[in-house]
C-alpha cells in the first residue's frame, strides 16, 4: 500500500514538474534536447549556433547573442528583439504572460526574469523595452506584470518584484492567505542603483534615480533622484554640474 502510494507522489510530482518547465511534454524534449546539445558550447561558436538553433523553441526578430549556460522555461512565451544578449547564467522562465526583450537590451550575468504564473493572472508578464540594461544578478519576478522602459540601466543586484503575500490573519500561515501582484511600471531612462528593491505597485517616472540599497514603496516622480529605506525624494534632477561640482565625464563612442 505504501509502495503504491510513493508511486503515484512520485508521478504525479514529476508531472506538476514538467509542467512548471515547458508548455507541453512534447515542448519539454525538445526544448531540454536543444539545450543538451547547443547549451554548453562556449565561445562564438556557440553564440552562432543558438542564434540560429533557438528559433526553433523561441522567438527572436533578427539576431540574438545566447551565451552558454542560459536556463529558459516556456521558451515559446520568449521574445528577443534584434541584438538582445543573455549572459552566462541568466535565467528566463517566461510562464504564459511571457517575456519580452526589446532590441539591443543586454541581461547581464546571473540576471533571473521570472514570470511563474501559476495563478493565472491575467497581466502576469515581462516586458523591457529597447537599449536598456540589466544588471549582474537582478532579479524581475513578473507575476504582477513589469514594464520597463527603454534606456533603462539596472545596477548589479537590483530587485524588482511585482508580487507580494498576503499576511493579514495571524491564525493562518501566510502561504494560505494569497498574494496581490498589482505590477511594476519603470518608464524611460531610469538609473536603478545596485541592491535597491522595487516593490509591488510603484510606479517609477522618465528619467527618474534610484540610489544605491533603496527600497521603493511608492510612486517616483519624473526626473527625480530617490534614496533611503523606505525611499524617498532627495533631489530634483536639473541642469547644471555634478552634486554641485565640475567633474570629467566621460562619454560612450557610440554617442557621437
Amino acid at each position: 500500500m505504501n509502495s503504491n502510494s510513493n508511486r503515484r507522489s512520485a508521478g504525479s510530482g514529476l508531472r506538476l514538474y514538467l509542467r512548471r518547465q515547458a508548455s507541453s511534454y512534447s515542448r519539454y524534449i525538445a526544448e531540454q534536447t536543444l539545450y543538451l546539445l547547443f547549451g554548453w558550447i562556449p565561445t562564438v561558436v556557440g553564440i552562432g549556433m543558438r542564434s540560429v538553433i533557438y528559433r526553433l523553441i523561441l522567438r527572436t526578430d533578427g539576431w540574438a547573442a545566447i551565451e552558454n549556460g542560459v536556463r529558459l522555461r516556456f521558451a515559446d512565451n520568449i521574445r528577443l528583439g534584434h541584438g538582445v544578449y543573455l549572459d552566462e547564467r541568466t535565467y528566463l522562465h517566461a510562464t504564459p504572460g511571457g517575456i519580452n526583450i526589446g532590441d539591443n537590451t543586454i541581461v547581464m550575468h546571473g540576471a533571473v526574469l521570472h514570470v511563474y504564473n501559476f495563478r493565472n493572472l491575467p497581466q502576469a508578464g515581462i516586458r523591457i523595452g529597447r537599449d536598456c540594461l540589466i544588471g549582474e544578478y537582478n532579479v524581475i519576478r513578473g507575476q504582477g506584470g513589469v514594464e520597463i522602459g527603454d534606456r533603462v540601466y539596472s545596477s548589479p543586484y537590483a530587485q524588482l518584484l511585482a508580487v507580494n503575500h498576503v499576511y493579514v490573519d495571524p491564525d493562518r500561515p501566510f502561504v494560505e492567505q494569497g498574494i496581490t501582484a498589482e505590477g511594476i511600471v519603470v518608464e524611460d531612462d531610469v538609473w536603478i542603483g545596485g541592491g535597491a528593491i522595487v516593490t509591488d505597485g510603484v510606479h517609477i517616472g522618465k528619467g527618474s534615480v534610484v540610489a544605491a540599497g533603496a527600497v521603493v514603496t511608492r510612486d517616483v516622480p519624473p526626473h527625480t533622484v530617490v534614496a533611503g529605506v523606505p525611499a524617498r525624494p532627495v533631489k530634483q534632477i536639473e541642469a547644471g554640474t555634478l552634486d554641485g561640482r565640475q567633474k570629467q565625464v566621460f562619454m560612450s563612442v557610440t554617442s557621437r
